[in-house]
């Protein structure tokens, strides 16, 4: 993956193209086969250890995307922070290929926000309706990217991101929060308006990554197979990009590239929760 250009650390300046015009970009082979063996390993450990188990977002959306028999057993495996819980997760989330082209992508300084695992077990793992990232923690622009970390092979049969190729030119866009009974429900954008069938699938190998914007629309079908699904998603920022609701609201993290900037007046981070 290394560029040919000097003035970027990892990415050529036809990829940096692609991923403004799109939306997203498939990065082959980030992480090698040896690196991607202990990510799974740890991986397993973690969803055996730590990992919740449980039906996955809420919403009308999911009598749209199963049938009600599959809708009734579906499953999704989760966990944030991943590199919280191992040193090889914390390896891979500063892993120099990796930040290196965020940078590329975001500029120079690059702070990671969080971790998120996203596994979707055989036969019943769990769909994802059409929506942006920013939904689940809104940004006030465009200077955050999403990384997909594959530890397994994905296709459409067990349920690979799709994206609405060039939506996050449109910037943030109103989500569905609530039910008919006016109960809240998981952020999605209306399934009469947007349809998974209009998306672009993006396979991908284990050991791959795939970026998106945080204001790419995407979806993603149920896992169709007999094994496991398993990937991690990876947000970056600039740090200078200020977050107004949602995941990780206010928790300083960790620089990766660069420096943090300090505005007039801001204090250094507390020492104490």
């Amino acid at each position: 993956m290394r560029a040919s250009e000097p003035s970027n650390n990892e990415l050529t300046d036809a990829q940096v193209a692609f991923f403004h015009a799109h939306g997203y970009l498939h990065l082959p082979a980030v992480f090698s086969k040896s690196e991607t063996d202990t990510l799974a390993d740890d991986l397993d450990w973690q969803i055996a250890t730590w990992a919740s188990k449980g039906p996955g977002w809420s919403g009308g959306w999911r009598r749209v995307y199963m049938a009600a028999d599959v809708e009734r057993r579906s499953k999704l495996v989760a966990l944030h922070d991943l590199h919280r819980y191992s040193k090889a997760w914390c390896d891979a989330v500063t892993h120099p290929a990796l930040t290196g082209a965020m940078a590329d992508l975001i500029g120079p300084n690059v702070e990671l926000h969080h971790t998120t695992l996203h596994a979707k077990p055989p036969e019943t793992g769990h769909p994802f309706p059409m929506h942006q990232d920013w939904a689940f923690y809104k940004h006030a622009d465009g200077r955050y990217v999403d990384c997909l970390i594959h530890l397994d092979d994905t296709d459409d049969d067990n349920g690979c991101i799709r994206f609405l190729d060039g939506s996050h030119t449109g910037g943030a866009l109103d989500h569905v929060v609530t039910q008919a009974d006016g109960s809240p429900c998981t952020p999605h954008l209306p399934t009469d308006d947007w349809h998974l069938e209009d998306t672009v699938p993006v396979p991908a190998r284990r050991g791959d990554v795939v970026a998106f914007s945080i204001h790419m629309v995407h979806g993603s079908r149920i896992n169709q197979t007999d094994a496991v699904r398993r990937s991690v998603r990876v947000g970056y920022r600039d740090p200078a990009n200020e977050q107004t609701a949602g995941q990780s609201l206010g928790r300083p993290g960790l620089m990766v590239r660069g420096r943090r900037p300090r505005a007039e007046g801001q204090p250094a981070f507390l020492t104490t929760i």
